[in-house]
């Protein structure tokens, strides 16, 4: 039985709350399936109407253009990923092995999660790895971090980096590691399946277990 999540984001991002309404929930549904079949540049909202049998001006009603849409997609993602973190280590003090599942948590959140029905997180998690860095690598980068676009990632970093600095209080760069990691993990993953000779890590069977291991290896190494 599905049981109702609703992520919450900053309201900037969208005109309306596509996750309120059915038709808005079609919308984040069917661009995710699209942006996944035929790119971020080919993608558009007359493509996304005609997918849904609506209409353009239905779609503007949600999102001002599909720069907003996609920031949309990738803010839920974020917010999604500090979900999980939270749940999987609910009771659990020690923070090397919060850290472990953590890590575990960036490499396996993109396993579909029958409980929001119109989000497919296997194909959402694509999205992320191909195209979610075009939400931020923007001219107007500055503008939209003082909207508050970007606090969903940043809340996330800082998940992980209270963790690392747990673990040694001493470490001087808990930031830029748990940055790294999150990017580490989708540009392996990208590397792998398109660029491997810019990765000695392998995806078989669609398992990131080497991409898990990767990062354990390079996160207890610099924070030991």
């Amino acid at each position: 039985m599905a049981i109702e999540i609703r992520i919450s984001l900053n309201e900037g991002l969208y005109l309306r709350d596509p996750q309120k309404t059915s038709l808005g929930q079609q919308i984040i549904k069917h661009s995710i399936l699209l942006i996944d079949e035929i790119g971020m540049e080919a993608f558009n909202f007359k493509r996304l109407a005609k997918r849904m049998s609506s209409t353009e001006a239905s779609v503007y009603r949600y999102f001002e253009n599909k720069h907003m849409l996609l920031l949309y997609l990738v803010s839920w993602y974020w917010e999604w990923v500090g979900f999980l973190m939270d749940i999987n280590t609910m009771n659990v003090d020690d923070p090397e092995r919060k850290l472990k599942i953590i890590l575990h948590t960036l490499v396996a959140s993109h396993k579909e999660n029958p409980s929001i029905e119109y989000v497919n997180e296997s194909v959402l998690h694509r999205i992320i790895v191909a195209e979610g860095s075009k939400a931020y690598h923007i001219k107007e980068i500055d503008k939209e971090n003082k909207e508050g676009f970007f606090l969903n990632y940043k809340k996330l970093v800082t998940k992980i980096s209270s963790i690392i600095t747990a673990i040694n209080p001493k470490f001087p760069y808990p930031n830029a590691l748990a940055t790294n990691l999150f990017e580490m993990t989708n540009n392996h993953i990208y590397f792998a399946q398109h660029l491997p000779k810019l990765t000695d890590v392998k995806i078989k069977d669609d398992s990131f277990k080497e991409i898990e291991k990767m990062l354990e290896y390079i996160v207890f190494k610099l924070i030991k």
